[in-house]
């Protein structure tokens, strides 16, 4: 699908959608439970895919019509698939999928699509080995297909915090139920760190304690997941919020009336920190914490820096931000945002070009000159990646033109809801094929 979007106001309120990060964790979490219920689930593909493979596990995940997740656990021990865990385009699935494939008594086989198949895993697939599994990439190159056989019965193990936070998230879900439980011990600064609080957070939810040490975090074993009272309720998602937060700041008319964002309470999420940010270039925003609102009005944007090594997934909605933005936004710390569905960094420096936006690319930042740029309305790749396409469908709203992007139905991934919701702010769009 390509969605063309007209330049437009925007004004009204807004749902945040349920938190991907929380869900996934929530959904595997109750997989390692005998049974819990988890509400206000986000149902995305990328969620689907840690569904299919509880499922494949011995789970069983069953959705009632209110969207509830009613979840039958393998009660901390996975059994081995009987066929291949496909986790389609969803590298979270991956990574704590793996994990707890080594605690399954047999071994287990994992793909993904195009995209997911050029996504390092190596570390992982190392830190398996060390405590006593065994994990293989097929093509030798610490990239799916994977091959996983366990069980591991836990222990000590070093891994760099520097590639993925979602490895140290992987290693202790599982290390929760081996007999040793697992002790990690971070070869590198770890990046992401915000993520590793999410789970931290889920974790204490379902009844499991972990806790960060020294050089990294730890896990005792033989616990159990069970959640206070049987369930569990996902948060609201910040990196969806980043989008209409932006469009409100980008393109909310000058009547007076803005955007309004509903279900934005606070948490460990670090994307929290897009207010903030939005604050800091000019826009007019207030957060009622308490009650979960944030209001957000347009003004005139300047360009910032912004260090995004705990926030990566934000990365694209601030590069937007910067298009319309006098001055230069600078985005820092962001060479993991490279090893994510696609090269982000690389991705909005060139779709952003072909709106007439310069910017200067390094290994680890970008730069958006909103003085040099003129933001016109173009034909633009989405690139197989839900953020890319939604923050380029922000950039839409201010051009001078129409601009199509192409692919437009990757926002399913986290967002299905995205150009549903533009819509009722009073975005102009068409959809084709």
């Amino acid at each position: 699908m390509n969605v063309t979007i007209t330049p437009s106001s925007v004004a009204g309120t807004a749902r945040a959608p349920p938190s991907k990060s929380y869900t996934h964790r929530a959904i595997l979490a109750a997989g390692y439970a005998d049974e819990a219920t988890v509400r206000d689930a986000l149902w995305s593909a990328d969620t689907k895919a840690t569904a299919g493979a509880v499922d494949l596990f011995g789970g069983d995940v069953d959705r009632a019509d209110d969207g509830t997740l009613e979840i039958g656990g393998f009660d901390g021990r996975p059994n081995v698939p009987a066929d291949v865990i496909d986790c389609e385009n969803s590298g979270t699935t991956m990574r704590l999928v793996t994990a707890a494939a080594a605690l399954a008594d047999g071994t287990t086989v994992l793909t993904g699509d195009e995209s997911l198949r050029s996504r390092p895993q190596g570390p992982l697939l190392e830190a398996i080995a060390d405590l006593g599994g065994e994990a293989n990439s097929t093509r030798g190159n610490g990239q799916a297909p994977l091959v996983v056989t366990g069980p591991l019965s836990g222990g000590e193990v070093s891994i760099p915090g520097d590639v993925s936070s979602q490895y140290i998230t992987a290693l202790l879900m599982a290390g929760a139920v081996t007999d040793e439980g697992i002790e990690i011990d971070l070869e590198t600064e770890l990046k992401s760190a915000p993520y590793v609080d999410i789970t931290l957070e889920v974790l204490e939810a379902f009844g499991v304690e972990a806790r960060q040490t020294d050089d990294g975090f730890a896990v005792e074993g033989g616990q159990s997941y069970r959640p206070a009272g049987g369930d569990y309720a996902v948060p609201g998602d910040f990196s969806s919020i980043s989008y209409p937060l932006a469009a409100g700041a980008i393109a909310a008319g000058d009547d007076g009336e803005g955007v309004r964002i509903e279900g934005a309470n606070p948490s460990a999420q670090g994307d929290t920190a897009i207010v903030e940010i939005v604050e800091r270039m000019g826009a007019d925003v207030e957060w009622d914490r308490e009650a979960g609102v944030i209001d957000v009005s347009s003004a005139p944007l300047s360009g910032v820096e912004v260090d995004v090594e705990d926030t990566p997934d934000l990365l694209p909605t601030i590069a937007t931000l910067g298009a319309v933005a006098d001055g230069d936004t600078r985005i820092t710390n962001a060479e993991h945002v490279r090893y994510k569905e696609t090269d982000r960094v690389s991705a909005m420096a060139d779709e952003l070009g072909k709106m007439g936006v310069e910017t200067t690319e390094t290994q680890d930042s970008l730069t958006i000159h909103g003085d040099e740029s003129t933001l016109e309305g173009a034909t633009v790749d989405g690139c197989d990646d839900h953020r890319i396409i939604m923050s380029l469908a922000l950039a839409g709203l201010a051009a001078d033109g129409e601009t199509t992007v192409e692919g437009a139905d990757h926002v399913d991934v986290s967002f299905p809801g995205f150009f549903g919701l533009l819509e009722d702010l009073g975005v102009a769009l068409e959809r084709s094929d």
